[in-house]
């Protein structure tokens, strides 16, 4: 499917977001609000999600609009990857989730590995930083970079958290179904890359 009007979408979010932060006109910050209602409108149109729910988590962010950051520890044991199941749709998924204001890629990284495996970990390198539209991922409202964080166990025992039912290490050759939003195969099979590569140099897109 041609995703371009979700591209369109987000680039009218941005410019209304950012206008709507520094413009001084009062007529400008009208033209603003109605692009951003544009924007709400075109997702409304193609998506089965509600306006007010568009608006409340697309549209209702200020300031200067920028990329969210999606942070994955990786974590290797007996040449196997560590993954967690995910509730929310009962796929896997490399430990992680959004930055927190306040933590470091790498603070977010060991709380995450943390909070969704048990285990304890310190972080060793930074191995990618990715944006997810050249990746595969299913289209969604966001522009996201994602950062891939090579961890070390240092402790702690397998135990799932709020949001994962299930903690495992997969071969590479035998990865369950992966939740797309989160991590494509082909990712996970270029964390292995780092596996057997340690100097390998660190992927940006």
């Amino acid at each position: 499917m041609d995703m371009k009007w979700l591209d369109w979408a987000k680039q009218i979010q941005a410019i209304a977001q950012t206008g709507l932060t520094y413009g001084q006109d009062v007529y400008d910050i009208e033209r603003y609000e109605e692009l951003r209602k544009i924007s709400v409108d075109i997702l409304a149109n193609y998506t089965s999600v509600n306006k007010e729910k568009i608006a409340l988590t697309f549209a209702s962010d200020s300031g200067y609009a920028t990329p969210k950051i999606d942070i994955r520890g990786v974590v290797f044991k007996d040449n196997k990857i560590l993954l967690v199941q995910e509730k929310i749709d009962g796929a896997w998924a490399l430990p992680g989730g959004w930055s927190d204001i306040g933590l470091s890629p790498s603070e977010v990284a060991v709380k995450e590995i943390k909070e969704e495996s048990g285990f304890d970990v310190v972080p060793l390198r930074l191995l990618a930083v990715l944006d997810k539209k050249f990746h595969g991922h299913p289209p969604e409202p966001y522009h996201i970079y994602k950062m891939f964080i090579r961890c070390e166990i240092t402790g702690g025992t397998a135990e799932t958290g709020v949001e994962t039912s299930a903690v495992q290490f997969f071969d590479r050759h035998d990865l369950p179904e992966l939740s797309l939003e989160r991590n494509t195969a082909e990712q996970v099979k270029t964390m292995f890359e780092f596996l057997d590569h340690p100097a390998k140099e660190v992927i940006l897109d």
